[in-house]
């Protein structure tokens, strides 16, 4: 059974900083491309960020390019999401997942999903 549990979230000042994690189980993570998406409070889910099966490719929303760095460990099945100077624009649950497909990692057709973990910024 696949599994992936994200961590990390929590309540931040605008200007601050988050790393968020994705521990994956149940799957050989190293043959999945990973995502980062969030959905805002009355908004459709978007993507964030993703990264490819070998780390060496990576996308990102034009909104978060330059403050956010997705980065994968395959030793220890989890991908990260490092959040920079942050806004309260950011406030989302962020959700991860797995088996995105290539040249379409934008989009929200992968195969695994976690339940999400909450990030609020204030202002």
């Amino acid at each position: 059974q696949v599994q992936l549990v994200e961590s990390g979230g929590g309540l931040v000042q605008a200007g601050g900083s988050l790393r968020l994690s994705c521990a994956a189980s149940g799957l050989t993570f190293s043959n999945y491309a990973m995502g980062w998406f969030r959905q805002a409070p009355g908004k459709k889910r978007e993507f964030v960020a993703a990264i490819s099966w070998s780390g060496d490719t990576t996308y990102y929303a034009d909104s978060v390019k330059g403050r956010f760095t997705i980065s994968r460990d395959n030793a220890k099945n989890t991908v990260y999401l490092q959040m920079n100077s942050l806004t309260p624009e950011d406030t989302a649950v962020y959700y991860c997942a797995a088996g995105g497909r290539p040249g379409r990692l934008v989009r929200q057709e992968y195969d695994y999903w976690g339940q999400g973990t909450q990030v609020t910024v204030s202002s």
